[in-house]
């Protein structure tokens, strides 16, 4: 969608400012990206490879390794129904096939008012509720399809906002950077342990 706005430069800046190689902080940089516009755009990748002094390219390459990041727009909510083995044994396919239904759109598709994607994901490590979901990686299970139903009317219907963010938005309580150490104190005292 577009580069960095004003608050999320300074977030990105403080990011760069936490690594020796500022390529460091791509992923990072990526993250930073999504939480802004729900997904990373070619424009957030020029900006962050300026940040990094990497080509645009090489940050696509970056980008487009990870499930986690999206490179085109999604909905608000990602639902990932899991279908690995646990899950599958206990009706994920047909978890998937009623969400399917619900949503009227297939796995891979976005809701036309842009609330809901819908994906089929390999293990979440929710195995003891399977079958399960992850919504923007917050979880849930069991489910069966009256569960899952309940589910998106919650998540429409805002009950849900406090304990699922926009999709994009890893963390809700920010950190402070710790001061940068520079890199001739750290190669000092490296050299100091070799000794």
């Amino acid at each position: 969608m577009a580069r960095f706005s004003d608050d999320m430069l300074s977030r990105a800046k403080e990011l760069v400012s936490l690594y020796p190689d500022p390529r460091s902080a791509t992923i990072p940089l990526c993250h930073l990206a999504q939480e802004q516009d729900g997904y990373v755009s070619d424009e957030a990748m020029a900006h962050i490879a300026e940040l990094v002094g990497s080509s645009a390219a090489e940050v696509q390459g970056t980008a487009s390794f990870y499930d986690m990041l999206k490179l085109e727009p999604v909905g608000r909510y990602v639902i990932g129904v899991c279908t690995n083995i646990a899950c599958m044994l206990r009706g994920a396919y047909e978890v998937l096939e009623d969400a399917e239904k619900v949503l009227g759109i297939p796995v891979g598709g976005t809701t036309e008012d842009g609330l809901f994607t819908l994906e089929e994901v390999e293990c979440i490590a929710h195995c003891d509720h399977a079958p399960a979901a992850q919504v923007n990686y917050r979880y849930f299970g069991p489910l069966d399809d009256e569960s899952f139903r309940s589910l998106i009317a919650r998540l429409r219907d805002g009950e849900l906002d406090d304990e699922v963010p926009p999709h994009g938005t890893l963390i809700r309580v920010r950190r402070e950077a710790p001061p940068a150490i520079p890199m001739t104190e750290i190669d000092r005292e490296r050299a100091g342990d070799q000794e």
